[in-house]
């Protein structure tokens, strides 16, 4: 058992017993997880009965953004401060081993738990949807219109404070059963990326060049492919 984990009570809700090692308890780690997301499922319960929905999302500090139409019953729930728990997982390979029960998946996920409160002063709200599109593809939020004040009315905007987090990260090769090493069966890893593909400009526009986000997006493209 590692420090981090030692020093958790047994009914931490964020303690990690399974794989232990595999755990990730300092906001470094969870932070890096979440910045290289955008869906998150945001899961939570109103009188007895569970909901789970996958929202767009973007981290401020210590809070997560979320948003959604202010007549949505369940983002009203949740600006309520009903307690939440959200989840974001990253698929890195897929992991083949020469058992079936050995076949696994490269990941890295985030599990947050907190409450939201809802953003109801117009300027924090027009600022937290700023950052929620700059946490799409940096510098966007600059090159784009924003919200009105029409908008803004029309949009609920929250923010969930990150009360305790963990991490967990499985890396690295086939953990298989030595007794299988002399099977003819081929085993290793097939990583994964996530690439984007061509833009593709809306029909009518007077200036068809590629902003600067949009350009930077493609080189940090070409520069993991």
């Amino acid at each position: 058992m590692d420090a981090e984990t030692q020093a958790l009570p047994r009914d931490a809700r964020h303690r990690v017993d399974r794989t232990r090692a595999r755990a990730r308890y300092d906001r470094a780690s969870v932070h890096a997880i979440l910045d290289a997301g955008m869906i998150a499922h945001v899961a939570f319960s109103v009188a007895g009965q569970p909901f789970v929905i996958p929202m767009l999302y973007a981290r401020d500090g210590e809070t997560i953004v979320l948003h959604g139409s202010i007549a949505s019953r369940l983002m009203g729930e949740l600006a309520d401060g009903v307690p939440a728990c959200l989840g974001v997982t990253h698929l890195d390979g897929l992991v083949l081993a020469r058992s079936h029960f050995d076949h696994s998946v490269n990941y890295r996920s985030v599990v947050v738990f907190g409450r939201a409160r809802a953003v109801g002063d117009a300027d924090e709200k027009a600022a937290a949807l700023s950052r929620f599109v700059d946490a799409l593809i940096p510098g966007r939020a600059a090159e784009s219109r924003a919200a009105d004040r029409n908008e803004l009315a029309a949009t609920q905007v929250l923010r969930l404070v990150i009360e305790d987090a963990s991490a967990k990260i499985r890396s690295g090769g086939v953990k298989g059963n030595p007794a299988d090493l002399a099977l003819p069966h081929w085993a290793g890893v097939v990583p994964m990326r996530t690439h984007y593909a061509a833009p593709q400009p809306e029909a009518g526009l007077a200036d068809a060049s590629l902003p600067p986000s949009v350009r930077g997006l493609l080189a940090a493209n070409e520069a993991i492919a």
